[in-house]
């Protein structure tokens, strides 16, 4: 019988998104910066005004000619960069879609209960995806089907636009609905 040997997870080295100090390989840069005089640089010239000054040598623009370098505390930079993308992520809205599913002869009142639902969902903020679902030979309703979805569209016109229409796919007709932004 073999013996199996667990494998040991690969660890993942993350590689810096600009290249700083002695990873820097053009001979000649444009050195921006605080305090310091704007100007074209030998490599060493460049390393020995960041060293001045305790900083790092960021290569900015590497596609420039001569790439363009700033004179910049590169571990704070990275934390200001990752702090302003969590707050834009914070920021994002994230899409809630609700589903409401009918029959192709839903009777009044069940489309008054699930209409109602429908209106709070949106309400809310979410997305609608409202729904019919034929089962077997019930499909030869799929007219009947359609008004459902038209009707509710237009019960609903206050509180969201259609997004899509309703569609036939396979065995449903689906129909999605956004909710109105509020004017604040």
């Amino acid at each position: 019988m073999a013996i199996r040997r667990r494998r040991q997870p690969q660890r993942v080295i993350q590689e810096d998104k600009h290249r700083i100090n002695s990873k820097i390989t053009s001979p000649k840069v444009r050195v921006v910066g605080e305090n310091v005089e704007v100007g074209v640089y030998t490599i060493i010239e460049a390393l020995a005004i960041a060293e001045d000054q305790e900083l790092d040598l960021v290569e900015i623009s590497p596609k420039a000619d001569p790439p363009v370098c700033k004179v910049m505390d590169y571990k704070k930079f990275l934390y200001e960069q990752k702090k302003r993308d969590k707050a834009l992520k914070a920021k994002a809205s994230k899409v809630v879609i609700k589903e409401i599913r009918f029959g192709p002869q839903t009777d009044d009142h069940d489309y008054e209960f699930k209409k109602k639902h429908a209106e709070k969902f949106l309400k809310d903020g979410a997305k609608l995806k409202a729904f019919v679902f034929f089962k077997g030979r019930s499909i030869i309703f799929k007219e009947q089907g359609q008004i459902l979805l038209l009707r509710l569209a237009q019960d609903l016109e206050e509180f969201g636009k259609v997004e899509q229409m309703p569609k036939l796919e396979g065995k449903r007709m689906t129909m999605f609905i956004a909710p109105k932004k509020e004017k604040k």
